[in-house]
């Protein structure tokens, strides 16, 4: 993921203020700060292939920052190798702990495979809340209560920025109103006008260090 500093988040927000997608990230953050409710409660999980180590770090800042213990992120990995460090060897075992005071974030850039979808419903069925922040995943998106699209094709942030503005969000001082569990999914699909699609492109190679094509 890039390194997107707080100046950086706040720029790539007013850029984004005309499209709908910052009430799109913000809406999502809160479901995921209502969902925390207990200290350390929160557990994040991706693919076997993918694991959010950035998204997870993020959401540490934010809960420091906000001094809100609930909001601390567990990593949860499908294989910690011998000797990692404690908060990176916490192995699936620690979803079966799953309760109502949990919440499981699942965040998967790619298609869920038959392995995460099943640990998904497991988790959903002991009780745990379920958010997913995927491309557009119907079958991961259906387990979910709460889920934030990212469609490749249409969406004008990358994936992983849609990850620095929900952190962003979630913590900053909640809101009333919005959804709460059990809400439709949240999909965004607007394509962004032609003029701020550069300007976030320019905005995301100063970031990133890299050209866009």
């Amino acid at each position: 993921m890039m390194n997107m500093n707080a100046d950086q988040v706040e720029s790539l927000r007013a850029l984004l203020a005309p499209t709908g997608w910052l009430e799109r990230t913000t809406l999502f953050a809160r479901a995921l700060r209502r969902s925390t409710r207990t200290p350390h409660g929160l557990l994040v999980l991706g693919s076997a292939a993918d694991e959010p180590w950035h998204m997870t770090a993020h959401l540490e800042d934010e809960s420091r920052w906000a001094d809100l213990p609930e909001l601390w992120p567990t990593l949860v990995r499908w294989a910690p190798p011998p000797g990692a460090p404690a908060h990176l060897s916490v192995g699936l075992d620690r979803l079966r702990e799953a309760d109502r005071s949990h919440t499981l974030l699942v965040v998967s850039g790619d298609t869920a495979q038959a392995n995460l979808l099943e640990r998904v419903h497991d988790v959903r069925r002991l009780g745990a809340t379920v958010l997913a922040l995927d491309r557009g995943d119907p079958e991961l998106d259906g387990l979910a209560h709460e889920s934030l699209a990212v469609p490749e094709a249409t969406a004008p942030v990358s994936f992983d920025a849609a990850q620095h503005l929900v952190t962003a969000a979630a913590g900053q001082p909640p809101s009333t109103g919005g959804n709460g569990r059990g809400s439709r999914p949240v999909v965004a699909g607007r394509e962004p006008p032609a003029g701020l699609r550069s300007r976030l492109a320019r905005l995301l190679d100063s970031v990133t260090g890299t050209p866009a094509d």
